[in-house]
């Protein structure tokens, strides 16, 4: 079964992290919540209350994932940015080349961490100069090679089921696809 974590920092923004949970769990993902926070309670930037799965504990070998997702929001972009421990394990899927998929805000925790070096990606309008060493693109997702990204919210149902078509394969994302009643234009 694939595996995912997906961090949480007060201020994340709810429908880019939850939308990726629901839909991705849908698909049979193991997707694990991990609040960086110190407690499994998580506030999101809309004072939504989540408690996560797991707090996010520097002794845990992460590295049994198949995915990382960074939820966007402003606070907590700047928190998943600041949390070294976050950093490293990055960097080490960077270097075996697992998928990384941040969304809205949070392709910037990529471009500050060098990750995005000669890449394709793209963010929320107003974070471009923190995709550091990236060719910014105009689409609302992009994926180039193990990297995925999103403008934001209102992308986070695509985003989800792309992750899912990479993680289950296309045929279980248009099933999950199909049973939530998402209209996607390219049918």
């Amino acid at each position: 079964m694939a595996k995912v974590y997906l961090f949480l920092a007060n201020g994340f923004e709810e429908i880019e992290g939850l939308s990726v949970v629901d839909v991705l769990r849908r698909g049979g993902v193991d997707v694990c919540t991990v609040s960086i926070t110190g407690t499994n309670r998580v506030v999101g930037s809309h004072k939504i209350v989540v408690e996560a799965d797991l707090i996010f504990d520097s002794d845990k070998d992460y590295m049994d994932g198949d995915m990382l997702v960074l939820p966007g929001g402003l606070q907590g972009t700047n928190a998943l940015m600041a949390h070294e421990e976050l950093r490293e394990l990055l960097l080490c899927y960077r270097d075996e080349e697992k998928y990384i998929a941040a969304i809205c805000a949070a392709p910037s925790v990529l471009g500050m961490n060098g990750l995005l070096k000669g890449r394709q990606a793209t963010c929320y309008p107003g974070f471009e100069d923190k995709l550091l060493g990236a060719s910014k693109s105009e689409l609302p997702l992009v994926q180039d090679g193990y990297l995925i990204t999103a403008e934001g919210m209102g992308v986070s149902i695509p985003f989800a089921l792309h992750l899912l078509s990479l993680l289950q394969g296309q045929e279980e994302a248009d099933r999950v696809s199909e049973a939530i009643r998402f209209s996607r234009s390219d049918k």
